[in-house]
C-alpha cells in the first residue's frame, strides 16, 4: 500500500505474470502499463483508481475478468483492445469517458451496459466484438461514432435511446445477424 504511482510501461511485455490486484494507494492505471501481458487472467483495481490508461490492458489475451471499482471515470483509448478472453466488464455508473477502441476485438464479450453518464461512444469502441449480443446504451449518449459496433456479428438487435442524435458512418458495418433496430425509443 506504499506505491503511489505505477509509470507507463511499468509491466509492458511481462509474458508470464498471471493476477494483479492494484492496491487504494494508487489512482491510475498508466498508459501500456500491462500491454502484451498474455498470461494475465486477473485484475482487481484499487478503490482509489479514477483513470485506465490508453492500451492498459492491450492485448491481454487471457484476461477474463477486470474489477473496476465505482471511482474509476475514464477508461483510455484502446486499453482492453485485443482481450480476446474477456467476457464480461462491469463498467462503473460514474464513468465519463470511454476512449476509441477500447475494447475492440474482446471476441469472448458477451454483453455490455453504457452507463448513462457516457455522451459519447467512440469510434471503433466495440469493433469484432463478435459474440456481443446484448447492449444497453446510457440515455445521455448523444452520438454514436464511426464503426463502433462493426462486425458484431452475434448482435441481433439493439434499442438507440432518443438522447442520440449523431449515428456515425459504419456503425454496423458487417453486423450480419442485426435484424431489429429501435431508434429513438
Amino acid at each position: 500500500n506504499s506505491v503511489t504511482n505505477i509509470g507507463d510501461h511499468a509491466f509492458y511485455s511481462c509474458f508470464n505474470l498471471t493476477d494483479v490486484t492494484i492496491p487504494n494507494s494508487v489512482n491510475s492505471v498508466k498508459d501500456s502499463t500491462f500491454s502484451f501481458c498474455y498470461e494475465l487472467t486477473t485484475v482487481t483495481l484499487g478503490n482509489s483508481v479514477t483513470n485506465i490508461g490508453d492500451s492498459a490492458f492491450y492485448k491481454c489475451t487471457s484476461l477474463t475478468s477486470v474489477t473496476m471499482p465505482s471511482s474509476v471515470i475514464s477508461i483510455g483509448h484502446m486499453a482492453f483492445d485485443g482481450c480476446s478472453s474477456l467476457t464480461g466488464v462491469t463498467i462503473p455508473t460514474n464513468i465519463t469517458k470511454i476512449g476509441f477502441q477500447a475494447f475492440m476485438n474482446c471476441t469472448s464479450l458477451t454483453s455490455m451496459t453504457i452507463p448513462d453518464r457516457i455522451t459519447t461512444i467512440n469510434s471503433n469502441t466495440f469493433k469484432g466484438c463478435t459474440n456481443l449480443t446484448d447492449v444497453i446504451i446510457g440515455n445521455r449518449v448523444t452520438s454514436i461514432n464511426f464503426r463502433a459496433f462493426g462486425s458484431c456479428t452475434a448482435l441481433t438487435s439493439i434499442i438507440i435511446p432518443s438522447s442520440v442524435t449523431s449515428i456515425g458512418d459504419n456503425v454496423f458495418q458487417s453486423c450480419s445477424n442485426l435484424t431489429r433496430v429501435m431508434i429513438g425509443t
